[in-house]
């Protein structure tokens, strides 16, 4: 594939970027997913920073055009972690315990890749690339194994969480997981030599398209309803259960249940005991105790306590 085809693949990002964009805003669903448009935006301004000063049309030097593909990355990288938690959060917006559990765990994983990508930097010989460069590279490979777990938890749980494949987050996320994907099936047939520098990047910008192409089909369409929260079982029995694990109930709330217990025993207690109906009179005279005193009342007039 020449040169010119390569440059066709890449112009028609923006453009289906800018549909994608536009279909978002007439449907609302900017307002749904912020970090998502906000990453489709972006991804249109820097085709316009990074598409001049690699034509003709702008003479920009070798160095400026390196610091500003790199620093793109960089924020596409951020971009891209966010919008896979978005997602994730909008996947678990009934469940709230759940939903914080995730909130932490993603967290953690973002400090972890972090700390991965420091370690990289730090390590990496000095080279052509140099170490910043290297670390993001390595950051980006961890985000993109990410976009590829959400789009396999979502393909296992999507029953249990009430989650259609119609729904706007399983596009959103099928889409990052087609690109990431081959991305990284690609960079594995690259390093084991099976594949040249050229064709991956071609396979890739045609990826990426077909990515853009799913994300559109997604912002034209309505989302249905998910399903009543009361019919998945499954999820309401895990939300029950970290939800008891993180507010456990307290000692003190026992004590009302012992008194209610205590109430009804006596309530049974007095009920099997009560005056039975008097016997027919038979002439005799019960026989008084000389004692005085309650202890000198019949036995049939005792009240029991």
């Amino acid at each position: 594939m020449t040169v010119d085809h390569q440059t066709a693949l890449w112009i028609a990002h923006p453009i289906l970027q800018l549909a994608v964009g536009i279909a978002m805003w007439r449907h609302k669903l900017h307002r749904l997913f912020p970090v998502f448009f906000a990453y489709i935006c972006f991804q249109i301004l820097a085709f316009g920073v990074l598409f001049p000063m690699s034509s003709q049309w702008v003479s920009a030097s070798y160095e400026l055009f390196f610091y500003s593909y790199w620093s793109c990355a960089a924020i596409n990288l951020v971009l891209g972690f966010m919008v896979i938690y978005e997602i994730f959060l909008d996947v678990f917006r009934p469940y709230y315990t759940l939903k914080d559990l995730g909130s932490v765990l993603f967290k953690w994983a973002a400090l972890v890749m972090s700390l991965v990508g420091f370690v990289v930097a730090a390590s990496s010989p000095t080279g052509d690339q140099g170490p910043i460069v290297q670390a993001v590279i390595t950051v980006t490979r961890c985000v993109r194994v990410a976009q590829v777990g959400l789009v396999l938890f979502l393909l296992v749980f999507s029953r249990y969480l009430g989650v259609s494949w119609k729904q706007h987050s399983f596009g959103l996320s099928l889409g990052l997981g087609l690109s990431a994907g081959v991305e990284l099936g690609t960079l594995a047939f690259h390093v084991s030599g099976h594949a040249s520098e050229v064709s991956v990047h071609v396979i890739n910008l045609v990826a990426y398209n077909m990515s853009i192409l799913v994300w559109l089909g997604y912002a034209l369409v309505k989302s249905p309803e998910r399903a009543p929260g009361a019919e998945l079982f499954a999820s309401n029995r895990w939300e029950k259960s970290l939800t008891d694990i993180h507010s456990p109930a307290q000692v003190d709330s026992l004590i009302p249940m012992f008194e209610s217990m205590v109430d009804r025993a006596f309530s049974r207690t007095q009920a099997d005991y009560s005056p039975k109906e008097a016997a027919p009179d038979s002439g005799v005279q019960p026989v008084l105790s000389t004692r005085s005193g309650i202890h000198a009342l019949p036995s049939q007039s005792r009240r029991v306590h």
